[in-house]
């Protein structure tokens, strides 16, 4: 879940390690089964288009986990991507989900540092939660698994 310009399908696609889109399936609808590090992860890709977004608490019960993609070159929508992050943690549905933040798009010349990023989403104030935030880049695939390795830890520890 993130922003419109998230990318939840070439991560999803990369930790298959199939590296092909499928031509004809709704992008922002798509469920897939990941295996790592002996964990199943089922991975719903809903969008983040505004018009997707209040349907987004219909996939939150018994989520153990939150992924939570952020463009972090975009400077002018990291507000509205913390008020939507602050919006779905305080769902009933989510509130012992660990969550995992990947700051998308490092490589880009202007992305904001992990640590700009932390303080803009106000993650500092979660106290009671489980996070980390990873930067990465889904077009070269750096800190996918990183971050990945994260929450298989963290979710093997429940």
């Amino acid at each position: 879940m993130g922003q419109a310009a998230g990318w939840g399908r070439p991560v999803t696609l990369r930790c298959n390690h199939t590296g092909q889109e499928h031509p004809g399936q709704a992008y922002g609808f798509n469920v897939e089964t990941v295996e790592y590090k002996n964990i199943c992860f089922t991975v719903w890709d809903v969008g983040g288009q505004d018009k997707i977004r209040p349907l987004w608490r219909h996939y939150f019960q018994n989520t153990q986990g939150l992924i939570f993609v952020v463009d972090s070159n975009d400077r002018e929508r990291v507000q509205e991507s913390a008020d939507e992050l602050q919006k779905m943690l305080q769902e009933d549905e989510l509130r012992d989900a660990v969550l995992l933040v990947f700051a998308n798009k490092q490589d880009m010349p202007n992305a904001m540092a992990v640590s700009e990023l932390t303080d803009k989403l106000g993650l500092q104030t979660l106290r009671s939660r489980t996070w980390y935030v990873q930067a990465t880049c889904a077009t070269q695939g750096t800190g996918l698994y990183d971050g990945l390795d994260w929450l298989s830890h963290e979710l093997s520890k429940r």
